[in-house]
């Protein structure tokens, strides 16, 4: 045997052993550690039955399209296709996570309805989505409240653990020490609203921190409180007693500077409703 053919085989098996892993090699290395240093934040991932209870709150369905924010290794954007059926994104700023969380998307079969991307989530356009999740510090979540509360109204949040100050979430769910809390983002109804209903027209006010509404309907130089003032999303409701100790009660649906919908009073009278904001 020549000295070539004696000595080739080796060479090349050495020669293959040490070259520098691939790009793909090294990816496949990567595997999150809890506890591991972030952008923001360090990783540490919600538990199922946390993700679960998330997304139950947020009644998402096959109709919906969830965004995660920070979405670690991609649990919470894949139960949510694979468990409700829904369109889902995840945004993850650390490029091996994002990579890591985009495998575990194609390990669980749904890489067809979510998908996990490498991205600032203070710098992505997420307001198309009708569901926002997060597990984020609370100083983070009050740099995305702006733009949380421009979203469109009706749009559902879940954070894990960590609340947005003084507006106060609309549900908490708390599981074995651990707590969700979710906000509907409400519309925007403060002002002076003109109101017709049945050949009548009233002047209404509202006073607006949040979903949280105040506010009084000018009866004659009388002004009526208003009782049981209520915002959920674009979906307003509230009432009052007239001149004639009558109450009226309405229900109806915010669509910009505009609402609609129906009222009943005790008297058995009942219509429908309009307002145009002044």
């Amino acid at each position: 045997m020549s000295f070539v053919a004696r000595f080739a085989a080796p060479v090349a098996l050495l020669f293959a052993c040490t070259l520098p892993a691939t790009a793909q090699q090294k990816d496949k290395e990567y595997e999150p550690q809890v506890g591991q240093a972030g952008k923001d934040v360090i990783w540490v991932p919600t538990p199922d039955e946390v993700v679960q209870r998330m997304l139950r709150m947020a009644q998402v369905t096959a109709n919906d399209y969830v965004v995660d924010l920070g979405a670690g290794d991609g649990k919470i954007a894949i139960a949510a296709a694979k468990t409700m059926g829904a369109r889902s994104l995840g945004i993850e700023y650390n490029p091996d996570m994002a990579k890591h969380a985009q495998r575990n998307v194609e390990k669980a079969g749904v890489q067809g309805k979510a998908k996990v991307v490498q991205g600032d989530i203070f710098a992505s356009d997420f307001t198309s989505a009708t569901v926002i999740t997060m597990y984020l510090l609370p100083a983070l979540n009050m740099k995305l409240r702006p733009q949380i509360l421009a979203m469109r109204p009706g749009t559902r949040v879940v954070s894990h653990s960590f609340t947005m100050e003084d507006w106060e979430p609309d549900e908490t769910s708390s599981m074995d020490g651990r707590r969700a809390y979710l906000w509907i983002v409400p519309a925007n109804v403060m002002g002076s609203w003109n109101v017709e209903m049945g050949g009548e027209r009233a002047d209404l006010t509202l006073e607006q921190k949040f979903q949280k509404l105040e506010g009084h309907v000018q009866l004659g130089t009388i002004q009526g409180g208003l009782r049981e003032a209520r915002l959920r999303g674009f979906l307003i409701s509230f009432a009052y007693v007239d001149n004639t100790g009558v109450r009226r009660d309405f229900t109806g649906r915010v669509t910009g500077t505009k609402m609609e919908g129906s009222f009943r009073s005790d008297s058995g009278a009942e219509g429908r409703w309009t307002a145009t904001k002044k």
